[in-house]
């Protein structure tokens, strides 16, 4: 049942890769409405420019590339296991000419790594360039086919002039290997000292030492695996001391795993076993048992194999006592405790064909594996299959990671480290996913309130690289933002930006942003999602416009520097031409191209904008640059008092000045259905323009006002959760949508979604808290922002 996507009237198109003939030539191309929603049989992986990725191909795959932005090249190169030498003779690609790796313009770590082990010569690699700049089309897809076993080597070449005129490229490229083939795994994470399979309904165990890393991998997708590890010191002198589930939870305070600071599993003597690295999946089970024999009987299935047993039996050679009741970690179980009953539910898993945990090994432990054999409840999709086990030296260089997707249908992209990263994590260990990026919560020296104040009474810099970036180029580039956005993106000149909302025909915000005018016929757009750019591509197709979006992704690095003294920083460092707006002219959502440090120093695009209510500044560089543009910044604001701030200040800067954001007062993660206008987001919408994607329900809806978002104002320091209900008496008319306690009012304060027949100005309100009414919290009705009203200082 293959979602669709993309569509593109001039090219043949087909509905799915399965459908694509086996049959084909080198270059045969065809577009096709694109999801990648995948089999067991299928892997998938993404690759945005600048960057390169690698993947294992056995003989006789199909490779399929699409090109979902149209813009930029890809290059594609190869090694097979026992080659010397980098090329695309493995692959159907001889009528397809030769050429040098583009080496200056890719990230060539993993190519110089594996070139250095192999002693392979790189001036001596060749490869092909496929999708030629100015001659791809977005959703285009080329196939080929591995002609032997290879590993393929993808990059998307940077384009150097992206800074001004545009850039960028986005490929997703799935495999299919041949029918008879074996499910794809993913590329080994490190150096790999032992694998195996378990086969479905079975169980295995096995020893890891301290530092070594376990990988298990679902191998065709919704397949739980148990896991249980014992400590060997324990076990050598006669004591049994397992994971324990309930010690894990209360340490973590969590109910889940999470990778960063609480990650690890635990046994009953509070000792630490395991550390989970990276996570492609988010969602186990750690509050139940392993299947037992028990469970099944009284359900009805006598004899059924069982987990429990299986691990008793897979533990008996290592002098462990057999237990009728394993309780275990069940690996890609996707469970829940349901909210209102407190029961346990659970249905099918999340993990699809290829999802995996990593953990180390925080001791020497005794571990065993299971592929559940369950097929009379959904967690297995009613289908059990293989679970496979891999084990790394201690010297893998695995990090932490977690899976993010764009969109569901999406290839999960692992988070990473920005390219600030070297100066920030030397400053800071709380890290949050931002995304796809990891990002501070807060600096170890300083504290979240300290960067509040840093921000309120002098300046502070903070990265904010998971911004999305997306060039928006053509001569119907202006028309498709005018037809998608709520702002008159006409009345927009070079060098100014707005603030604009990109809703669906319902009023409801797809997504929200910042859209700068470049050139002409070419616009930046900062936002928060990907939602932007695959709406806007099936806008400008489905209207016939001559457009092109291009994803900039984390080549484009950028830093917020907020505060008062935010602009006195900056003249010392920015220098423009004659030809630029100088900084000193920029007025709000201004912005100008400038020089860094000096008049040779590195390009930044630098906007006069931010989202703290404080004067401040937007700056944006090449991840090149990035190191020496905060290194001067931090020089030169030192003796003012500069500060790194991270994502703790920010949130609590942002409710103080009533800033709304995607997943709290709109957008589909928020949990509460609601407009434009009901988000508090009226006044980024003009009704004088023309017609704009929203506008018929928005114009309804603005006769006939239900609900409004304010600000409340609560007594003591206690701040509410978002979600809490409000409550006039016994009546519920509303939800609080953020909260914080705000350090300059010294009280707690909510923005909450309110009835408009109680969101008058100073209205008496309560939030429930403990079942809505064992607790009330007063609350006062105020008006957005709670500080600075008229945002004077934002415009100073």
């Amino acid at each position: 049942m293959p979602a669709q996507l993309y569509e593109f009237s001039s090219v043949t198109k087909s509905s799915s890769l399965s459908s694509l003939p086996l049959s084909f030539s080198d270059q045969s191309a065809v577009a096709h409405r694109y999801r990648g929603l995948l089999t067991p049989q299928f892997l998938s992986i993404e690759i945005t420019w600048g960057g390169v990725q690698t993947i294992d191909v056995p003989a006789g795959a199909l490779i399929q590339i699409a090109n979902i932005d149209g813009t930029g090249p890809l290059f594609l190169t190869g090694l097979a296991p026992q080659d010397a030498q980098f090329s695309c003779k493995d692959l159907a690609l001889c009528t397809l000419p030769q050429s040098e790796i583009p080496s200056a313009r890719l990230d060539m770590r993993r190519i110089k790594a594996i070139a250095q082990t192999r002693n392979i010569d790189l001036t001596q690699a060749r490869g092909v360039t496929l999708f030629e700049t100015g001659s791809a089309v977005p959703g285009e897809v080329f196939v080929t086919k591995a002609t032997q076993a290879t590993t393929l080597f993808a990059g998307a070449p940077l384009s150097p002039d992206y800074l001004v005129s545009g850039g960028g490229s986005h490929f997703q490229i799935t495999i299919q290997p041949g029918t008879s083939a074996q499910p794809l795994l993913p590329p080994p994470l490190g150096k790999v000292i032992d694998e195996f399979r378990i086969p479905r309904a079975s169980a295995k165990a096995y020893t890891l030492q301290k530092g070594q890393f376990v990988q298990i991998i679902d191998v065709e997708g919704q397949q739980c695996s148990d896991f249980m590890a014992l400590r060997n010191s324990a076990l050598e002198r006669g004591l049994e001391r397992p994971i324990d589930s309930t010690v894990s939870r209360t340490k973590a305070r969590s109910a889940y795993p999470l990778p960063g600071l609480h990650d690890k599993f635990y046994d009953a003597d509070i000792k630490p076993l395991l550390a989970v690295r990276q996570d492609t999946v988010g969602r186990h089970d750690t509050f139940a048992l392993a299947c037992t024999a028990n469970g099944y009987e009284e359900r009805g299935f006598p004899g059924h194999i069982n987990c429990s047993d299986n691990i008793s039996e897979a533990f008996a050679p290592y002098g462990i006592a057999p237990r009728a009741a394993w309780p275990a970690i069940n690996f890609f179980f996707n469970s829940w405790i349901d909210p209102h009953h407190h029961n346990l539910a659970s249905d099918e898993a999340w993990s699809r064909p290829g999802d995996y945990v990593v953990m180390e090994a925080l001791d020497d432990l005794t571990c065993v594996s299971t592929a559940c054999p369950d097929d009379v409840d959904p967690i297995n999709g009613w289908n059990p299959t293989d679970v496979h086990v891999r084990i790394y030296s201690p010297e893998s260089s695995i990090t932490h990671a977690v899976a993010w997707r764009a969109q569901p249908e999406d290839a999960s992209k692992m988070t990473t480290h920005s390219a600030f990263h070297p100066r920030t994590s030397k400053l800071a260990q709380s890290f949050h996913a931002a995304r796809d990026l990891w990002m501070p919560a807060h600096y170890d020296a300083t504290g979240a309130i300290a960067e509040y104040w840093a921000c309120r009474q002098a300046a502070t810099l903070q990265d904010m690289s998971g911004l999305r970036k997306f060039d928006i180029v053509g001569p119907d580039a202006e028309a498709l933002l005018q037809h998608c956005l709520t702002r008159n993106v006409a009345k927009l000149s070079q060098f100014r930006g707005l603030y604009a909302l990109m809703c669906d025909e319902t009023g409801a915000v797809l997504d929200d942003g910042t859209l700068f005018r470049l050139e002409p016929m070419a616009f930046r757009w900062l936002c928060g999602s990907e939602e932007s750019a695959l709406h806007m591509r099936e806008e400008a197709e489905r209207l016939g416009l001559k457009v092109a979006i291009r994803s900039l992704g984390s080549n484009m690095a950028n830093l917020a520097i907020q505060g008062p003294k935010s602009r006195e920083i900056l003249l010392k460092l920015a220098h423009t031409t004659p030809a630029k707006p100088s900084l000193e002219a920029l007025k709000w959502f201004g912005f100008t191209v400038a020089r860094i440090g000096g008049p040779e120093g590195p390009a930044a695009m630098i906007c006069r904008s931010g989202f703290t209510g404080e004067l401040g500044y937007e700056i944006f560089c090449d991840q090149s640059d990035a190191l020496t543009i905060w290194d001067d910044l931090m020089e030169a604001g030192e003796p003012l008092g500069l500060k790194p701030m991270g994502g703790t200040a920010l949130d609590m800067l942002r409710i103080e000045a009533g800033l709304m954001t995607a997943g709290a007062e709109f957008g589909a993660t928020s949990g509460v259905e609601a407009d434009a206008l009901e988000a508090g987001l009226g006044f980024a919408i003009d009704f004088k323009k023309g017609d704009f994607l929203g506008r018929d329900a928005l114009e309804r809806n603005k006769g006939a006002e239900r609900k409004r978002l304010v600000g409340l104002l609560i007594p003591g320091a206690e701040p509410p959760h978002p979600g809490d209900a409000v409550f006039d008496g016994r009546r519920q008319v509303g939800v609080v949508t953020s909260a914080c306690h705000s350090p300059e009012l010294g009280q707690a304060i909510a923005m909450a979604r309110i009835a408009v027949e109680a969101a008058e100005t100073g209205s008496e309100l309560e939030i429930g808290k403990l079942d809505n009414h064992i607790k009330r919290m007063p609350a006062t009705v105020t008006t957005l922002p709670f500080i600075d009203p008229k945002r004077e200082k934002a415009r100073a």
